[in-house]
């Protein structure tokens, strides 16, 4: 775990560092590979600004909130990036359990445009193999030719 803190505009706090540090080592429970992070704290007339990326293996998240206290910033730009790597989890898990297909391409949506399960559906309701297709009507022009 790498974690980087680089001050902007601001003296180098170790407190606000030490801070940064703590905070962001906790998010390393959320992710399997691990990060290195990189926190900038910035300030700007009297707004205090907080950036925080994360890259673990291939995911990657970034952060960042502006207040009037440096703390709260830090707390912030925490809760989204933590907000971030709970969603993604719970996307890699739908994944996982849908065999790393899609629903709107790969083998799960194929499987539902295969002739076979239409055929099993036009049996469950018993139908014949027209798929429940409606047969045409004949217009008057056709009738009288």
């Amino acid at each position: 775990m790498n974690i980087t803190v680089t001050f902007r505009h601001v003296d180098a706090s170790d407190a606000i560092r030490q801070r940064a540090t703590e905070k962001i080592a906790k998010l390393q429970k959320f992710l399997r590979q691990p990060m290195t992070a990189r926190v900038t704290v910035t300030l700007e007339k009297l707004l205090h600004l907080v950036e925080a990326r994360i890259s673990s293996g291939g995911e990657r998240y970034e952060a960042h909130d502006a207040t009037e206290d440096m703390y709260a910033s830090i707390d912030k730009v925490l809760d989204k990036l933590e907000r971030q790597i709970r969603g993604n989890k719970g996307v890699e898990r739908g994944k996982k359990r849908r065999g790393g297909a899609t629903l709107r391409g790969g083998p799960v949506a194929e499987m539902a445009e295969s002739p076979r399960i239409g055929r099993v559906k036009a049996a469950a309701t018993g139908k014949s193999g027209t798929g429940g297709a409606k047969p045409t009507k004949k217009t008057a022009a056709a009738k009288s030719r």
